[in-house]
């Protein structure tokens, strides 16, 4: 008998404990994860009447490679792009909530006694709200499509990026074991230099590689390049002291800028889901019932903070953003529970060392508890805002309602903030990419050059690869804005703007020569004078070198290129508006998307034969078939059915038009569709047919009689041939035809004309 190895066997039980128990949630319509949570938990050692896994270690591993993918698909579907675009209010409601539930957590586990680090890791897991969970609930109350869902899954989608940034600071805190703010400070920094750089070069140098190995990429090549990306940034992430978690998020947030990210997300997603079980099915091995009623107090008491502070902080949150009251109760009780990133950060406090054994079952209890209160809780915001705005004082509700119409006021950046902001921006990215090639130059170019050529002249060529390298971004970080439309508005608008315009490209120049000289002194023993002097040569040549000038804004293009290419694509292919039309709205003008249904009679013709602007005052901007795209068609284009024509008009005219559209349209009634069946009949040629002694194509049987010849038995064969529309037809010949009902009758009534006539004549 051969031997099983325990990790194929714990694999079998897993697999079956979680294929049963989610086909029951999912009978009672129950989150799955609380399925597999319940699965860990039957076939762990503290359930003795099932099969136990016997190798918890190799589970584990697993584990941990589920959180990776679990955090892989959520960067695929996360977007930097629609983060910045979400508003300040998201950003203040979300920050909001962490904050204060983390003291809340922090607070309860003091109250208890628990050692500091179980304080801390218990506050960032009452923080994160689960959004499989509310997304389910969603689903299932029918929610999803009214203005406060919205609004929730805004800031989950905020609270899941400020959770892997909680993650990282966590792991900082567990190694140094201190709160000194300059440790602290320094892991920020670190946080966002690998951010900027990770995500600057990523969408600089992915597409570009997806673009060039798109024709090799079948689904098989583009699911393991793409887990090869993943675990990639993965060990690169674990390599500068950050989680694997943490570089598995980078490197699906870089994918979901490109036009393949909906493509990888798909094949991903059965790994994600598979792995993913595993990890909720060893959170749920955690459960151990009797460590549950010795701390059933603790667990009561965390429940109610968290229905009781995400209610209350919730609400007030999303109040300061600038939300109506009824709007902020209904998102507050939305966000009362725990779930999926609670169970990463516990594991991450396992696997550090740093919390307690107790932590983890706690939390696995409270999330269960709260995912079960989660739809009572939704439905508890009507009472609530309804008692609240009873018993309100007049007074708040007045300044509650100036607040949330003031703050949804759009406010317009003037052009010094908007041109510091961009300058900020500028030089942020441009002095990560300087610094991160200075690195790479200082530890893998250096010592080979010093050791080829020794160790002056191997300075010497160091220094020279280096500056040509980091040349295209100095440039850029020194003379970019500044001749942009806000710099000339503020020149042009006073002359007291002239000096601190003129401070902010010094201030920019000083920046650049402080690298050159950075880079001087680290290899070579100089004056200080000296150095300076060649830094400010240098920089003066970069600033005024059109070679240089060239290759930054190409670099900035293709970036900016790659950035955009999905918005792009979806705009090609029809699956979002273009840009232009927001700017329509000014002139109560619209671009909308009319289909052409597949039976419209407008098919076939040219947009000069119907004349769309002058029966309905609309244009025509672009025509979408399939996968093509006619922008600015002339009057020779025809429509097709199925396209989708992109119109401008205003709402009336719209209107009328889409209505023309669908009135168009070839229906048929029932009665047409019994009238369309086909039949195949056979006649035989008689002698005085008119059809003796000609062609089949003389007959016009197809043309004239709308009927197929499909075969033909000759008089003097039995078997059936296949028609020659240039055979003549022979008395005796039967032809079989395909047709409909009342086209077959008149091509028999012309095939025995005098038969019919004899039949009349009898009947007078």
């Amino acid at each position: 008998m051969s031997h099983l190895a325990p990790l194929i066997s714990d694999l079998a039980l897993i697999l079956i404990c979680a294929g049963i128990t989610t086909l029951v949630f999912k009978k009672l319509k129950q989150p799955l994860v609380l399925g597999y949570i319940v699965a860990g938990f039957l076939c762990s050692p503290h359930f003795q009447f099932t099969p136990s896994v016997t190798d918890e270690v190799n589970i584990q591993v697993w584990s941990e490679i589920g959180v990776i993918f679990l955090l892989f698909a959520l960067g695929l579907d996360f977007s930097f792009k629609k983060m910045l675009k979400s508003g300040s209010s998201t950003v203040i409601a979300a920050c909001a909530i962490i904050f204060c539930m983390i003291m809340t957590g922090m607070f309860v586990g003091w109250t208890f006694g628990w050692q500091r680090m179980d304080c801390l890791f218990l506050g960032g897991m009452l923080a994160m709200s689960s959004t499989t969970i509310i997304y389910k609930a969603f689903d299932d109350m029918g929610l999803r499509q009214q203005r406060f869902a919205g609004i929730v899954l805004s800031i989950l989608v905020l609270e899941d990026i400020l959770a892997i940034v909680l993650m990282v600071m966590l792991s900082t805190l567990a190694v140094s074991q201190n709160f000194e703010g300059g440790e602290m400070a320094y892991s920020i920094a670190k946080l966002v230099f690998f951010l900027v750089l990770w995500f600057v070069v990523g969408i600089y140098l992915i597409p570009l590689f997806l673009r060039r190995v798109r024709k090799l990429m079948s689904d098989e090549t583009l699911l393991i390049v793409s887990l090869a990306l993943c675990f990639g940034m993965v060990v690169l992430a674990a390599k500068v002291g950050f989680s694997p978690a943490f570089g598995a998020f980078v490197m699906g947030s870089i994918l979901s800028e490109t036009i393949d990210s909906e493509h990888i997300e798909r094949l991903v997603s059965p790994v994600k889901d598979l792995f993913g079980a595993i990890f909720f099915v060893s959170v749920g091995m955690m459960v151990d019932p009797a460590m549950i009623v010795e701390y059933i107090v603790p667990i009561v008491a965390i429940v109610f903070a968290i229905l009781i502070g995400q209610a209350v902080f919730g609400t007030c949150g999303v109040l300061l953003s600038g939300q109506p009251l009824k709007i902020a109760v209904q998102c507050g009780f939305s966000l009362t529970q725990i779930g999926e990133f609670a169970f990463i950060i516990a594991s991450l406090g396992v696997s550090l060392n740093v919390t307690s054994h107790f932590l983890y079952p706690i939390v696995v209890a409270v999330s269960v508890i709260t995912t079960f209160l989660t739809p009572y809780m939704i439905r508890l915001s009507g009472p609530a805002y309804r008692f609240a705005d009873a018993h309100l004082p007049r007074f708040w509700k007045e300044l509650l309602q100036r607040y949330s119409t003031g703050t949804n006021t759009e406010n317009h950046r003037n052009n010094w903030r908007k041109l510091l902001t961009s300058i900020l921006r500028i030089v942020l990215i441009y002095s990560v990419l300087s610094i991160a090639v200075m690195v790479l130059s200082f530890n893998l170019f250096l010592p080979l050059a010093v050791s080829a050529l020794g160790e002056f002249w191997g300075n010497v060529a160091g220094a020279v690869v280096t500056v040509v390298l980091i040349a295209p971004f100095l440039r850029a970080m020194i003379m970019k804005k500044n001749h942009s439309i806000e710099f000339k508005a503020l020149w042009a608008d006073s002359r007291y703007n002239h000096a601190p315009l003129i401070s902010v490209i010094l201030l920019r120049i000083v920046l650049g020569v402080g690298f050159i000289v950075y880079i001087v002194e680290h290899l070579f023993q100089a004056s200080t004078a000296l150095v300076v002097g060649i830094a400010l040569m240098v920089v003066l040549l970069m600033i005024f070198s059109r070679f240089l000038k060239k290759q930054s804004i190409e670099l900035e293009r293709t970036f900016v290129q790659n950035l955009r290419s999905k918005d792009v694509h979806k705009t090609y292919l029809g699956e979002r508006q273009p840009e232009y039309a927001g700017r329509l709205l000014d002139r109560d003008l619209h671009l909308s998307d009319v289909r052409i249904p597949a039976d419209s009679l407008w098919g076939g013709k040219t947009l000069k034969e119907l004349d769309l602007g002058k029966k309905y005052g609309v244009h025509v901007a672009s025509i979408i078939r399939g996968t093509h795209r006619l922008n600015i068609p002339g009057g020779d284009s025809r429509i097709f059915p199925d396209d989708t024509l992109q119109v401008i008009g205003t709402d009336e005219q719209l209107s009328a038009f889409a209505s023309r559209v669908d009135e168009v349209a070839n229906r048929y009634s029932d009665d047409d569709f019994m009238k369309r069946e086909m039949y195949l009949k056979q006649f035989a040629i008689v002698a005085d047919s008119p059809f003796l002694g000609r062609t089949i194509r003389e007959c016009g049987i197809r043309g004239k009689y709308r009927c197929l010849v499909v075969g033909i038995e000759l008089k003097s064969e039995d078997s059936l041939h296949k028609p020659d529309v240039n055979l003549p037809l022979n008395e005796g010949d039967i032809v079989w035809v395909v047709g409909e009902k009342d086209d077959l009758e008149k091509l028999f009534a012309a095939n025995e004309p005098l038969i019919l006539k004899k039949e009349d004549d009898d009947e007078e």
